[in-house]
């Protein structure tokens, strides 16, 4: 597993700073501080382990969450043009309620 991790790792070395590229997704970045505020007890009231456990298993549940429809609003537009570039696929119409019609996704 260690050998797994640090060949991924290696893979992964960012030209940007972690800062840089969280400035890019506003809503992981405030996660991460979230984050931080459980770690750093910001607000002063967690005095207990399981407290601060539940904390930051909310945050990190939370975080992952973010995450992964970060990425999906990220992959949509990637799929659509890979679709659409391959030969003989055609974007599907349907009409709307007033008659008219409309390309998939839109209004």
């Amino acid at each position: 597993m260690a050998k797994q991790w640090s060949e991924m790792e290696g893979r992964l070395k960012p030209s940007r700073s972690l800062e840089e590229r969280l400035r890019e997704h506003p809503e992981l970045q405030a996660k991460v501080e979230s984050l931080l505020a459980v770690v750093e007890n910001a607000a002063g009231d967690v005095e207990k382990a399981a407290e601060a456990e539940r904390r930051v298993t909310e945050e990190l549940r939370q975080l992952g969450s973010e995450a992964l429809h970060s990425w999906a609003r990220r992959q949509a537009p990637r799929k659509e043009e890979e679709v659409a570039q391959q030969p003989g696929v055609q974007r599907k119409e349907k009409k709307t309620s007033i008659g008219r019609r409309c390309t998939a996704g839109s209004k």
